[in-house]
């Protein structure tokens, strides 16, 4: 076999329909643009665009409030630390941090949004753990506590209005 005779298989590779070549072509003339106008013509972006009509996306208002200086907090269930107790990927005999669970690959690394790591309930916790991370949710101090261990938040949350 020689360069000059290596092919594609049959199908392979679909010929491109080819535009403006005559009426019997199927796509002759126009080139299956229509007629004039904006859209017959090349670099057109029209996402939004309502025919000079104020869009929807400006009608409607805006709705809520965004705080800019919000802080994120990555989740981590107790079931999926206890199961990286099991495999090994975290000593249950010492203190268990932030650091510790971003190490086992439980917590997404510390970007510019995720500030730190908020403990949640979902699964179970058989075994004493001192957990430290920036914030956990009443039902996971209660699973850790009344499995024997303790978890310290680091976060400061700020009081509740009217509480």
């Amino acid at each position: 076999m020689k360069l000059n005779e290596l092919r594609d298989n049959d199908g392979a590779h679909l010929k491109s329909k080819r535009l403006g070549r005559g009426i019997g072509s199927g796509k002759g003339k126009t080139s299956g643009k229509g007629v004039k106008g904006q859209k017959a013509r090349e670099g057109v972006a029209l996402n939004g665009f309502e025919g000079g009509q104020l869009p929807i996306y400006r009608r409607l208002p805006k709705r809520g409030f965004v705080n800019l200086f919000r802080k994120e907090y990555a989740p981590v269930n107790l079931g999926s630390v206890e199961a990286a107790i099991v495999a090994g990927r975290i000593d249950a005999s010492q203190p268990i941090t932030e650091d510790t669970l971003r190490a086992a690959g439980l917590a997404r690394a510390a970007n510019t949004k995720v500030v730190g790591v908020r403990l949640l309930a979902k699964g179970e916790i058989t075994r004493a753990l001192n957990v430290t991370v920036s914030g956990a949710s009443a039902a996971a101090i209660e699973a850790v506590q009344k499995a024997g261990g303790t978890v310290t938040t680091t976060a400061k949350v700020a009081p509740v209005a009217g509480a």
